[in-house]
């Protein structure tokens, strides 16, 4: 039985992580809050309370070459510098190439309660 691992967020690390996951026989479950991958790539018109969100203009300052996942290389086609819409299109497409999706849960909040007790003195 493989080891489950829990990946908070379907964003463009999550996803990384989840292929990660994978490859090493481990059984990733992702949890995003939202009902799409992508995180704070995707555009929302009507955008979540206590959720960033970026501008429906937002362009990639970073080429694709260095931006690229190193196993998934972004499309030719795709322009150097991308709109955000672009850059969730490649998302979407290592997520379909990797078949990641069923490895995520959407719509559900993970809220994490921790106390810290230190043995130092403060």
């Amino acid at each position: 039985m493989a080891c489950r691992v829990a990946v908070i967020g379907a964003g463009c690390s999550g996803l990384a992580c989840i292929k990660c996951c994978l490859d090493e026989g481990l059984e990733p479950v992702c949890f995003e809050s939202s009902d799409d991958i992508g995180g704070l790539w995707r555009f929302k018109e009507k955008p979540e309370a206590g959720q960033a969100n970026i501008y429906r203009s937002v362009i990639v300052n970073t080429s694709k070459e260095i931006m690229s996942y190193s196993d998934f290389p972004v499309p030719a086609q795709f322009p150097n510098y991308m709109h955000n819409s672009r850059l969730l299109e490649y998302f979407h497409l290592y997520a379909e190439h990797f078949q990641l999706r069923p490895h995520i849960r959407f719509q559900v909040r993970i809220i994490i309660y921790y106390s810290f007790q230190s043995s130092f003195p403060l």
